[in-house]
């Protein structure tokens, strides 16, 4: 899944916002379970780049 920029987000709706939220926390649960199960994460940035986004994601719709 790719990450967000914050242009990306500038140009979501509030809606399309909230969506792509869920998603990116889904995905980092995914990730965080990943690696306390012991599994080799595929990308090990990844799971920065996921909480990242969700930061993005949160301070523009704070900003609102």
């Amino acid at each position: 899944m790719t990450h967000l920029r914050a242009r990306e987000i500038d140009e979501m709706s509030a809606e399309a916002r909230v969506k792509r939220l869920v998603e990116l926390r889904e995905e980092l649960l995914q990730l965080s379970a990943q690696k306390a199960l012991g599994g080799s994460v595929q990308n090990a940035g990844e799971f920065k780049q996921t909480r990242r986004s969700i930061a993005r994601l949160l301070t523009k719709m704070n900003q609102e």
